[in-house]
């Protein structure tokens, strides 16, 4: 560990994640479309209603997901820096930027459906949260009440797995963060 550690973007997974929004986009479309007749007797579909509804949140959620991951496969930016200073998040569509050693407390493992997500804590989670756009802070305020910060990393889009990251950041907290 000495110097610079930069982990590039995953074009791979990206294009994985890309391919997973388009499906639930297009699912969502054809929840959508559906009218009485193609629904028929269906218990699941028994309030056509409910059915558009999940249909349009699908496609607003993940035509979401698709845009931000569609952004990330052209970004020429790494995914993740760590160096004396601290990480550099570009991670996701709300990466956290900049956090240096001295606002890191610590790190701790947030898990859904053996999806494991790396939880950054912080002295301040509001400084993180007043990053970006709006849909951005909403989305932190969301990662703090889940996990208990604001600033989270996946290792779902880097070229990376998430031992390896945890035990990075782990390290490099270990050496250059606060006494």
């Amino acid at each position: 560990m000495n110097g610079n550690t930069v982990i590039a973007l995953s074009k791979t997974k990206i294009l994985l994640l890309i391919a997973g929004a388009l499906g639930f986009v297009l699912l969502g479309y054809w929840m959508v479309q559906l009218g009485p007749a193609e629904a028929g007797p269906q218990p699941w579909f028994s309030s056509l209603s409910l059915v558009h509804g999940i249909g349009m949140i699908s496609i607003i959620f993940f035509g979401a997901c698709f845009g931000a991951a569609l952004k990330k496969l052209i970004d020429k930016t790494p995914g993740l820096v760590l160096d004396s200073s601290g990480l550099h998040d570009n991670s996701s569509g709300i990466s956290a930027g900049f956090v240096p050693w001295s606002d890191i407390t610590g790190f701790g493992v947030w898990e859904l459906d053996g999806q494991q997500i790396l939880v950054v804590k912080v002295l301040d989670p509001q400084k993180y949260i007043a990053r970006g756009g709006l849909i951005g802070r909403q989305l932190k305020r969301a990662n703090l009440k889940l996990t208990g910060s604001s600033v989270t990393i996946s290792a779902t889009a880097l070229k990376i797995d998430f031992a390896e990251l945890s035990s990075l950041c782990e390290a490099y907290l270990l050496k250059y963060g606060a006494v």
